[in-house]
């Protein structure tokens, strides 16, 4: 390159020094450790969303005996994971945009460690319950925000980095369902050591966000294509007004029926199975079949999902498989138990395929911010009285039927709404 001309002033020299660096900070983006450190968090965050709920769930019978809960309680019980994701996801973008979004993943992944330690030792529902919320505080928190920081930080691999968290969600979700009762037996037969145990998996996914906390680029949530004209970083942004958008409302709902479906599935399965005769080992193994099948399909559904330009038909062949599924969860539980988990599996990959939805209905960085918490938090509103109602329908009708049947009539309308929001728009564009 040649010399700069001597004609030019020390001013515009200096001028064109800061222009370039800035340009150069800007293109080389986060360092390599910074990125890696977020695949490491991502992956052991995912892994702690949901034992806190699946290793309840394999141990219902067992806590509600020991805590003398009804069956109505226990239906409350349930409800509790998509209330506390609902109150607390709204809180996320505020609390995002003041301390960073890797600070509020490490404090949330605090408090599941907290929450899922104090848990046990609870000496009646109330403390059962208020420790419960606090790790699904964390959890709640760190849901609106896993699309969050994939879209921050790898724009253009959001459908392979969406399918590697939801693996590791899956993953985590069907290893706590499946040796929460063999570790619980191992333990000496106690509930409380058997859900105690999953504290030491969230204390170890606090330490990859400790150094993170403090890097400049993790602890802002900008909106790419913002001007530079702060030192190089984004102006702030309000972000567009999702509530305006047809799609951001059909992805909430798509969000919350899909979420209705795997609260149910999480919190009563298991007992479906026990009832139909299915030994509780067995029971709790069956659940995990149906967890782990997101952990392949995690991974395909969201990398197939951002090649598309419209999700609709993954929409409408999840929700067959559910409900298939749940047809087959009617007419014979024990009989085809192994048939029915696989296809309740599959149907439940919904929620990865959500979460890349999220990704893609917004281009800038903090509409997917509004987009996430909005969808999320509305849509776990919704699911709030699906677990509570199959509580009370199993409770009065002394049966299973009504409760199933309940299940697989909501796979229609989230058919219908899902395809809505996998149509090709952008939220920014409706709003």
């Amino acid at each position: 390159m040649p010399d700069e001309p001597q004609t030019l002033d020390p001013a515009t020299k200096q001028s064109r020094r800061v222009t370039t660096a800035i340009g150069s900070s800007a293109s080389a983006g986060p360092a390599r450790w910074v990125t890696r450190l977020v695949v490491l968090g991502l992956v052991l965050a995912a892994l702690n969303l949901r034992p806190a709920i699946t290793s309840l769930g394999a141990l219902l019978e067992e806590v509600s005996g020991g805590l003398h809960m009804s069956g109505t309680v226990a239906g409350v019980l349930t409800s509790v994971p998509p209330l506390c994701f609902a109150v607390f996801g709204i809180a996320a973008p505020r609390l995002a945009r003041r301390f960073g979004p890797a600070a509020v993943v490490c404090a949330g992944m605090a408090a599941i460690f907290a929450g899922l330690l104090l848990r046990p030792f609870a000496g009646g529902t109330a403390g059962f319950l208020a420790a419960s919320a606090l790790a699904l505080m964390g959890i709640a928190l760190s849901n609106v925000l896993m699309p969050v920081l994939v879209k921050k930080y790898f724009p253009d691999r959001i459908g392979s980095m969406t399918g590697l968290y939801s693996m590791a969600l899956a993953l985590g979700t069907s290893v706590a369902a499946a040796a929460t009762v063999p570790m619980t037996e191992a333990l000496g037969g106690s509930w409380r050591l058997g859900l105690g145990i999953w504290a030491a998996l969230a204390a170890v996914a606090v330490l990859p966000w400790l150094p993170l906390v403090r890097d400049r680029a993790a602890t802002s949530v900008t909106t790419e294509g913002a001007g530079a004209g702060t030192g190089g970083r984004a102006a702030p942004s309000a972000g567009p007004r999702v509530t305006r958008s047809r799609t951001a409302w059909a992805l909430a709902a798509f969000f919350g029926l899909q979420a209705t479906g795997a609260y149910i599935t999480m919190g009563w399965m298991p007992q479906i199975f026990r009832d139909a005769g299915v030994p509780a080992s067995t029971a709790g193994v069956l659940l995990a079949v149906t967890m782990v099948m997101g952990v392949p399909l995690a991974f395909v559904i969201p990398g197939l999902a951002a090649r598309m330009r419209n999700q609709g038909p993954i929409v409408v062949a999840l929700g067959l498989c559910g409900l298939t599924g749940y047809t087959g969860l009617f007419l014979a539980p024990a009989g085809g138990a192994w048939l029915w988990a696989v296809l309740l599996g599959v149907s439940n990959c919904s929620f990865p395929l959500a979460l890349t939805m999220i990704g893609m209905r917004s281009r800038t960085g903090t509409g997917v911010v509004k987009l996430s918490a909005f969808a999320q938090s509305t849509g776990y509103l919704i699911s709030i009285p699906g677990p509570l109602l199959v509580g009370v329908l199993y409770q009065h009708s002394g049966g299973w039927g009504l409760p199933i049947a309940l299940m697989g009539g909501l796979m229609i309308p989230q058919m219908i709404v899902g395809t809505l929001a996998g149509r090709d728009r952008i939220v920014e564009d409706e709003c």
